[in-house]
């Protein structure tokens, strides 16, 4: 009895030690969760303040374009009419000032829905006072105003820039009184933990209205009291300088900010202004979450612990008691039976579940493997080290797969890893993997590795979310392709009076003229988005594919030759005809063959070609095989699965809407069919589209949900 009861006395005590251990190790690791909230925070903070520097951005553009249309030679009446109309389209501006080179006032705008006190005039003598600091700064650059104290409001701010008198137009200044609020709105957003606060410093140097009051009080303050608040004040001091970073401020100056008795992390980033200027926010969050769930974790392992070890004491009671029976050979015969039979049983369940199951003798070899497991391992698996095992996936791999099955034995639990991206069988996929350690007793059976495939899992969790944002995309796009579509053909059917009205040889004829073009461009946008968004039923009938491709290839070589690039036409005898509505096929390869001219560069190829994928003349299970492969620049990895994404292009700005693949993929599934992408950066790129042919579906009408495409995209 006593001899019984030391060995498990020995495992309590390490178990004991393990779980010192492991609290030690909690203890350790919270400077690493700390870095780890920290770079979160951070990361937030950048994605909000990225929205923001766009819209000051716009802004900036907004008045350089106010500029350029100022420095152009023409009746002050006209400047007056094009401002306004500037005035009607940017909401957030509220006036608009414009001075000559000697500072002296030449017209003013304000916007009908202004407040009272700025459409009186009260705060132009403010708008004036910032035209010479305009004029000593490039054209382009921004100069922004202070607050305006309680005349302006908390959120108005003047913007100017300086006009250059280009084309025998005249120099000066534009200004604009701008409400600023609506531009820091995302914000808000790294403010909606009930924990977090922001601080936002302006251009001037001072905090605006949607600073924390308290964290705005003591920015103030800490000029005068740097030593009491030392953290703090260097974070002001690199705001104020457009630094970014984080910095950790100690408990007595987080207590005194309001942010409780824990530590907190502070992340800044600047948000610049065209001219050199900027604002700066940052936002400081309790690390006292982080404590309580170290306290919490700490709990739940010393729980664990003690279950663990009245457990290991009652079954060693049981033991004790079990050592006293006598059995009798009969029974063992039949305990021996019943354990054969349970073994057989369980080696018909492993061998019938989806999940692989390994087993690892003390040593370290592989002793039996289920079938699942059996058919993605070579035949001399059984009995082959576990780096052996697994002979196509990568070194560092194999490590961890070792590491996780030693420490499973050395602490005598269940080790797991979860949801990890592992190249195990020649390709990366996702895996859950657990590592059960077992009784001692059975040398052949130490271990247990547990391999669950998590890929196919994944890929549907990602189809249905792709599916849900694409959806949601498409109702988006319809609404406003019609909210814009006949505000559109308003402004271009005066631009289109008012041209007839100049004549061609006007001064500003061309002006009205890049209106139009500008106002055509944006509705091609727009039925881009309607044709993305409707429903669009497709009529299949049976297409000659070789007259359907020959007409793309006639459409489009001249457009290839005028921008260098070779097309060539790969066109095989007896291919079937397809079921297809042929202008959208045409559509589709129109698509792919503009967009494969774009990605090369003078004198790239690209190659356009139709074949069955098993060379017979129906194709594998009734497809056909089109192709529209290029030697350009290629995808990016990371955005190979966006391109087929509404709205999403690699494109320089202005030179695509990232609809052109998205209607693709559109038509391709409304088809029954299927697209497939294979891309090497710097080598080319190949779009693959499998087709149905003509047969028992002709004359069907196939619709898709605009907000969906094929598995390939």
């Amino acid at each position: 009895m006593r001899h019984t009861l030391v060995p498990i006395f020995l495992l309590c005590v390490a178990l004991a030690s393990v779980g010192a251990g492991v609290l030690t190790v909690v203890r350790h690791n919270r400077a690493e969760l700390v870095r780890q909230f920290t770079v979160d925070r951070q990361a937030q903070l950048t994605e909000a303040t990225r929205g923001v520097t766009d819209a000051l951005e716009q802004i900036g553009e907004d008045l350089s374009f106010a500029g350029e249309l100022l420095s152009q030679p023409g009746p002050l009446e006209d400047h007056r009419r094009e401002l306004k109309a500037l005035l009607e389209v940017v909401g957030q501006f509220k006036a608009i000032a414009v001075y000559d080179e000697q500072g002296r006032e030449r017209l003013r705008l304000v916007d009908r829905r202004a407040e009272p006190r700025v459409a009186q005039g009260a705060l132009f003598p403010r708008m004036a006072e910032l035209v010479p600091q305009a004029l000593g700064s490039p054209p382009g650059d921004i100069t922004s105003s202070p607050p305006l104290g309680e005349v302006g409001g908390p959120w108005l701010r003047i913007l100017a820039t300086s006009i250059s008198p280009e084309g025998g137009g005249q120099g000066g200044v534009v200004a604009v009184l701008v409400d600023m609020e609506s531009f820091f709105l995302p914000l808000r957003i790294v403010t909606s933990d009930s924990e977090a606060r922001l601080l936002l410093i302006g251009a001037h140097g001072r905090p605006s209205p949607a600073s924390d009051p308290v964290l705005a009080d003591w920015y103030q303050r800490v000029s005068e009291n740097t030593r009491a608040m030392a953290q703090y004040a260097l974070l002001a001091e690199k705001m104020r300088k457009g630094e970014q970073g984080t910095l950790l401020l100690g408990e007595q100056e987080a207590s005194r900010l309001g942010l409780g008795s824990a530590e907190a992390v502070a992340t800044f980033t600047p948000i610049p202004l065209k001219g050199g200027s900027h604002w700066s926010a940052a936002t400081l969050v309790s690390t006292a979450a982080l404590r309580s769930h170290e306290r919490g974790l700490v709990l739940r392992l010393s729980l664990a612990a003690l279950l663990v070890a009245l457990f290991l004491v009652a079954f060693g009671v049981y033991v004790v008691v079990a050592q006293r029976r006598a059995v009798a050979l009969r029974e063992s015969r039949r305990h021996a039976d019943r354990l054969a039979h349970l073994h057989d049983k369980t080696q018909k369940i492993l061998d019938h579940i989806p999940t692989g199951v390994l087993a690892l003798t003390a040593e370290g070899r592989v002793s039996a493997v289920n079938q699942p497991l059996r058919a993605r391992l070579p035949p001399s698996a059984i009995g082959s080290p576990l780096a052996s095992t697994f002979p196509q996936a990568p070194e560092p791999v194999v490590a961890r797969l070792g590491a996780l099955v030693e420490a499973a034995v050395g602490e005598s639990r269940v080790r797991s890893l979860l949801g990890e991206p592992l190249t195990l069988f020649g390709e990366e996929g996702q895996y859950n993997l657990h590592a059960v350690p077992l009784e001692a007793r059975d040398p052949e059976v130490r271990t247990l590795l547990v391999i669950e495939d998590l890929s196919s899992v994944r890929a549907l969790e990602t189809q249905l979310l792709r599916a849900e944002k694409l959806a949601t995309v498409g109702v988006l796009a319809a609404g406003i392709a019609h909210e814009i579509g006949t505000p559109l053909g308003v402004v271009r059917g005066r631009a289109e009076y008012v041209l007839g009205k100049l004549g061609p040889a006007h001064p500003q004829a061309a002006g009205v003229g890049v209106i139009i073009d500008q106002i055509d461009q944006v509705s091609r946008t727009i039925r881009q988005l309607l044709d993305f968004s409707r429903l669009q039923p497709a009529v299949a009938r049976p297409v000659a594919l070789s007259t359907l491709l020959r007409d793309v290839y006639e459409l489009l070589h001249l457009e290839a030759e005028r921008q260098q690039v070779v097309l060539e036409l790969d066109l095989p005898e007896g291919l079937p005809l397809l079921a297809a509505d042929p202008d959208q096929l045409q559509q589709v390869l129109v698509n792919l063959v503009l967009n494969a001219c774009d990605a090369c560069s003078a004198g790239g190829k690209v190659h356009l070609a139709a074949a069955a994928p098993d060379g017979s003349s129906m194709g594998a299970w009734g497809f056909v095989t089109l192709s529209v492969r290029d030697d350009g620049c290629g995808i990016p990895v990371e955005s190979r699965n966006q391109v087929f994404d509404p709205f999403f292009t690699t494109k320089k700005r202005g030179q695509g809407t990232g609809l052109g693949l998205a209607i693709v993929a559109q038509i391709v599934r409304n088809h029954g069919g299927r697209v497939e992408l294979e891309s090497e950066p710097g080598h080319g790129t190949c779009f693959t589209l499998l087709w149905p042919v003509a047969g028992s579906a002709i004359g069907e009408e196939r619709h898709v949900n605009p907000g969906t495409h094929p598995g390939g995209g």
